[in-house]
């Protein structure tokens, strides 16, 4: 008993981000043990303790960067361990952490709202346990119809339809949930030509990656009752512009790019769809209809710095997000037109949002520039650019490669991971992680400009 109220009072301690993370740990630690039952792999499979815990992370993030096959290191027993796992990864611990609560009649406390709050970047304790409810009928229907409309697709192209089926249900859990793994063995280029599997995945890649709150006004919009006009917030407004602007912007950078490169012997409609699907995937997919290592330099930077930005605030996505990268580009307009404040849709941003803007944006840049020059010297063997893609990759929680993940070296592969699990919990939460408590400042020294620029 006494044992107990020590542990107790030990949880009591740490604040809502550190039990967080430490939930996540605990889940990459549980997913390990699952993905390294021998039942769960195919006969004759080398898998060991740094390989399954690259997996699990890479699964527990959403990411998809594999230092293995896994197509042919899963059976299907092992390909719904894996589907398991993505939801947790996708959907968020605490969301489904909530929902298996609520099926054992536990009471939602304080502080376990105060755990969802951080989960899902939320600044208030209004609704939050609703909130959870819908985030998880709306992502579970739509892993549904995803799986059923792919599994019919995909009738015609396997011997029986219970493969059909398997291969569709995973991958609409996979697009939905931005994971990008996929147990086809080479993503989606089987699918090149078939537009209407590239199709599907692309509407469940955005519907993973724009943002639960964006879905979930959405949905309201269209079942609200009354005579006045829906209003959309600042945010899903903000969101859903960066969103499709960076989706549209990066598919024009990719046609111009590639036109006489990747894309001289394409029809206009393969370009189209290369274009729109790399685009679209770089937000935090991970899939892709071919190698990407066949694009020029140019295109993979301009890949390379999407994934860096990654998806939405409060989605299956990693990066610095979207709503990040608008602020700061708008905070450098509107401080470039002379105003001191962001004025947007009818609503003036917050100053400690921009402030926080620039704080992710630069800490990122150090973490993503500080392993960049680590795996330079680890792994001298790779060129720079297929550097800079791999850590995007894994901060972005994107993963596409450019083929360099399995030939890591063990310190290369732990950098990767730090990354993932990085990306996947957030910047501020891993600042909240290392830092001390708020200390309220008791006196004031006299302020004194410096030399900016």
């Amino acid at each position: 008993m006494q044992k107990l109220k020590n542990e107790e009072k030990w949880t009591d301690r740490l604040s809502s981000v550190q039990l967080i993370v430490l939930y996540y740990v605990g889940a990459v630690i549980i997913s390990t043990a699952l993905l390294s039952i021998p039942y769960a792999h195919k006969p004759d499979v080398n898998w060991n303790l740094v390989d399954a815990v690259f997996t699990a992370v890479s699964a527990i993030s959403v990411t998809g960067l594999t230092v293995l096959s896994t197509a042919d290191t899963f059976n299907v027993f092992g390909y719904f361990i894996l589907v398991f796992i993505l939801q947790f990864g996708g959907i968020g611990i605490m969301t489904l952490g909530t929902f298996i609560w609520l099926l054992f009649g536990k009471k939602i406390g304080l502080k376990d709202r105060q755990l969802i709050m951080t989960d899902q970047n939320r600044s208030t304790f209004s609704g939050l346990v609703q909130l959870m409810k819908q985030i998880l009928i709306i992502i579970v229907t739509i892993e549904l119809i995803g799986a059923f409309i792919l599994g019919v697709h995909f009738l015609k192209y396997f011997p029986t339809w219970q493969e059909a089926f398997i291969q569709g249900f995973f991958a609409s859990v996979s697009a939905t949930t931005n994971a990008g793994f996929d147990i086809t063995g080479t993503s989606l280029v089987p699918f090149a030509h078939d537009y209407f599997v590239q199709f599907i995945n692309m509407v469940l890649l955005i519907l993973g990656a724009i943002g639960f709150p964006v879905l979930i006004e959405i949905k309201e919009f269209f079942t609200h009752k009354g005579n006045h006009t829906y209003r959309f917030t600042l945010f899903t407004k903000l969101t859903t512009i960066t969103f499709f602007g960076l989706v549209v912007l990066g598919a024009l950078l990719i046609f111009v790019i590639e036109h006489n490169l990747f894309f001289a012997d394409k029809s206009w409609h393969e370009t189209l769809f290369y274009s729109l699907f790399q685009s679209i995937s770089t937000r935090n997919g991970g899939l892709a209809t071919m190698d990407v290592s066949e694009f020029s330099e140019p295109t993979l930077l301009v890949i390379s710095s999407l994934m860096f930005i990654g998806a939405s605030p409060s989605s299956v996505g990693g990066g610095i997000r979207t709503t990040t990268f608008a602020i700061m580009v708008l905070s450098i307009f509107f401080y470039a037109k002379g105003r001191d404040s962001i004025k947007v849709f009818g609503r003036e941003v917050d100053p400690g949002d921009v402030h926080r803007s620039f704080i992710v944006v630069t800490t990122a840049i150090m973490i993503c520039g500080g392993a960049i020059i680590l795996l330079s010297v680890l792994e001298p063997a790779f060129s720079m650019v297929s550097i800079i893609f791999e850590v995007t990759s894994a901060f972005g929680t994107t993963g596409l490669s450019m083929g360099i993940t399995p030939e890591l070296s063990t310190a290369g592969k732990i950098i990767i991971t730090l990354l993932m699990f990085i990306g996947r919990i957030g910047i501020f939460s891993f600042l909240f992680l290392i830092r001390g408590n708020t200390i309220k400042e008791k006196f004031h020294y006299p302020r004194e400009k410096v030399i900016i620029g």
